[in-house]
């Protein structure tokens, strides 16, 4: 009986995301029956809510970069475990963290890493790799995907000390869907796909029409003693919070993103201000430094103001 696993993480637009789910593919190589599912942080319930149970067959289900808030989104999973699959659970969100230890997680899990030490892809790697030590095994695979892991962690984490982490996280954000199947044939080079490269060389094109439009919408008020600077971006939210972040001090950036129809927020290099819990007082989450929410409201809002000055001209 072949091992079938599940992996549902964070993406597909992700890096991180995508990472990690491909670590666990090249580990998983010539053994097991891999089937990836990427979802984002809204359809995380669902997407986990939609697996079927596989009673008598041996089945593992890996949870990586992204969690559930669902109470039924538990109860789900624990008929998974009593069925017989294994589920894993690994996370570096400050907002997952501290939900489970507040006990709002009731899963059986196998085992389960939460850190923030590392990103979500970076936690997968290192736990494999020391499944694969104990074992004695070999996974060529595997091994020569490390620098796309320590490009993940460090793009992640918004270090960006590893040259050329940025521009791969450019590159998923543009394939999408596609990237988990190019992350697969990538080499300890990492060097990209005629895909990837395609998608490298619109990216620029496309960040430039970002800033087009941030800079066209950018206001800025000061918010509890805060700096605060919101824009409309047409995808890139990152890119241009770490421009701005560069010429404007103390400030918080809320971006919301026409693309994906999502806010992200991020700080200035000299801002403390924990961005996770702002997010999470929205109903989202993220880290300290970069964190992000979905608003559906604000689509209302921009349709009636669309729908008011369109209105001022109609006869």
């Amino acid at each position: 009986m072949s091992l079938h696993v599940r992996i549902v993480s964070h993406g597909p637009h992700c890096l991180d995301g995508v990472t990690a789910a491909v670590a666990l593919a090249r580990f998983y190589a010539g053994r097991a029956d891999v089937e990836p599912r990427f979802a984002a942080n809204s359809e995380v319930d669902a997407v986990l809510r939609s697996l079927p149970p596989e009673p008598g067959r041996d089945n593992e289900l890996w949870i990586t970069d992204i969690s559930w808030k669902d109470p039924a989104t538990d109860a789900h999973l624990r008929r998974l475990a009593a069925a017989g699959t294994r589920i894993f659970w690994i996370d570096h969100h400050r907002t997952a963290i501290e939900r489970f230890a507040a006990g709002g997680v009731d899963v059986p899990f196998a085992d389960r890493v939460l850190s923030e030490q590392f990103a979500a892809s970076r936690l997968v790697y290192e736990y494999l790799g020391r499944r694969l030590a104990a074992e004695g095994g070999r996974a060529p695979a595997f091994s020569a995907f490390a620098p796309v892991v320590a490009m993940a962690d460090d793009n992640d984490r918004w270090l960006h000390r590893v040259a050329g982490s940025r521009e791969l996280a450019w590159v998923v954000r543009v394939l999408g869907p596609d990237a988990y199947d190019e992350f697969l044939r990538l080499d300890e080079r990492v060097a990209y796909t005629p895909a990837m490269q395609a998608a490298r060389d619109r990216v620029e094109a496309e960040i430039a029409r970002s800033f087009a439009v941030a800079d066209a919408s950018r206001v800025e008020r000061q918010a509890g003693g805060v700096r605060l600077v919101a824009a409309v971006c047409d995808g890139h939210p990152s890119e241009i919070a770490d421009r701005w972040g560069r010429e404007t001090p103390g400030a918080v950036f809320a971006l919301y993103d026409a693309k994906s129809l999502s806010v992200s927020f991020r700080r200035s290099p000299d801002s403390d201000v924990d961005l996770s819990r702002l997010a999470a007082s929205l109903g989202g989450g993220g880290h300290p430094a970069a964190a992000g929410c979905e608003l559906p409201e604000l689509r209302r809002l921009l349709a009636d103001a669309l729908a008011a000055r369109v209105a001022e001209k109609l006869p």
